[in-house]
């Protein structure tokens, strides 16, 4: 097998394992004596309403959103599209309805939550004083500041009518949610800013990250977080008391599945950690040290060996009009670092869309610095304008996929042989 065949399959079954049927199947809940509603958000969502439909015997009605040319075929749940990363009022409308869905039924009913990564940008819900335009500004504010994707979303619970549990709280029905994580730790009250788990964190907490991160807020948003009105719903409320939350699919799942496949082609695995965090041309960096060290001596892995890592990097945009997202970013940082080694990676997104391109990734070997520059490109100015969309296109090593139907984050693989 080619060694980009070999990197491609891994990315298929780490995909596979967070296929998210069989989660839904482990953690079915039991019947209501009233209706089961179903509810949900993310870029996976309806494939996962579609995953409920094939198992659950009985009546359902609801409705969830997804990213636009992520809807699919589904016999009763709803499906919206609207707009991803950047909120618009599609998504607007489609949070009315999800709050509609559930707010009228009682002790009796079922919801059933099908939540997903890509699930905050989908559900703006702007609080009194503040508008869509607000949170389009809030979201890109967010998505350019370099921060984590868990105190992004700290931010954006407290700035919203229906994250932070709020959307659970919402209703007297007992509220299941079923989580595709794509949040480092896998905490699914991070998951979509948890519309349906609340958490502990504060007004004063995102007040802290805006501060830290230096982001410049539109003048309302600064206003409501030094408002009460801001606080969310405590996981300790009465509210909350017979919910349940499920994880159904994370990264380490998926990254296990890789390592196993590798394994039965003859080639040693090292998972590195399914949580990475940090500027993605800086994880690059680390990434590329480790590699270069096993080409060179042997250690810390021998080879052959195929480096496997996952969790969500971020960028912190340095220039506008670039094209890209963090896993182009991190290919493009590593091609400059492991440039003339026998070193393959291949860096991409499970939802099968990196950024708001239509690649899931791009693969990289220690000759992408020379085909760049073979076709007159910079990659140094590439990465330097974040632009590293254009320089992958140029050279024909994107790696597109299509949407996925699921999201458990960044799959990072590096072969050397």
């Amino acid at each position: 097998m080619q060694p980009r065949d070999f990197l491609t399959s891994l990315f298929a079954n780490a995909v596979r394992a967070a296929d998210p049927l069989n989660g839904i199947k482990a953690h079915l809940p039991a019947k209501p004596k009233g209706k089961t509603v179903v509810i949900g958000a993310g870029k996976g969502a309806a494939q996962m309403a579609q995953a409920l439909e094939t198992v659950w015997d009985g009546a359902l009605e609801g409705v969830v959103v997804t990213r636009y040319g992520y809807g699919c075929e589904t016999r009763q749940i709803e499906i919206i599209e609207a707009s991803h990363p950047v909120p618009d009022a599609a998504g607007l409308v489609a949070s009315a309805r999800l709050l509609h869905a559930v707010r009228d039924l009682t002790e009796d009913d079922l919801v059933i939550a099908l939540i997903c990564g890509g699930g905050s940008a989908l559900l703006p819900a702007p609080p009194p004083g503040l508008t869509l335009d607000d949170e389009v500004a809030l979201n890109e504010m967010l998505l350019a500041s370099g921060a984590p994707i868990s105190r992004m979303n700290v931010v954006r619970k407290h700035l919203s009518t229906i994250k932070g549990g709020r959307l659970a709280a919402a209703t007297k029905a007992r509220v299941v949610s079923l989580v595709v994580s794509d949040i480092p730790g896998d905490n699914p009250a991070y998951v979509a800013s948890g519309p349906t788990v609340a958490d502990g964190s504060t007004r004063h907490d995102a007040l802290e990250i805006v501060r830290q991160y230096k982001m410049r807020l539109p003048q309302a948003a600064l206003d409501h977080l030094h408002s009460p009105a801001a606080d969310a719903p405590r996981p300790d409320d009465p509210l909350f008391a017979h919910h349940e939350h499920h994880v159904i699919a994370s990264a380490g799942v998926s990254l296990e599945a890789a390592a196993a496949v590798a394994l039965s082609m003859g080639v040693t695995p090292a998972i590195l950690s399914d949580s990475m965090e940090g500027e993605a041309r800086d994880v690059a960096l680390v990434h590329a040290a480790i590699a270069r060290e096993v080409r060179l001596k042997d250690r810390p892995f021998a080879k052959p060996v195929v480096i496997l890592s996952g969790g969500e990097t971020t960028v912190t945009l340095r220039a506008k009009g670039g094209r890209g997202g963090r896993n182009g970013e991190f290919a493009l940082a590593l091609a400059l670092a492991v440039e003339g080694h026998d070193i393959l990676a291949l860096a991409a997104d499970t939802d099968g869309i990196d950024g708001s391109e239509n690649n899931a990734g791009a693969f990289v070997d220690g000759k992408t610095v020379e085909r760049l520059r073979a076709v007159g490109l910079d990659p140094r100015r590439l990465l330097d304008g974040n632009d590293s969309y254009s320089g992958f296109a140029a050279i024909g090593d994107l790696f597109e996929t299509g949407p996925t139907g699921t999201n458990v984050n960044d799959f990072r693989a590096m072969l050397i042989k």
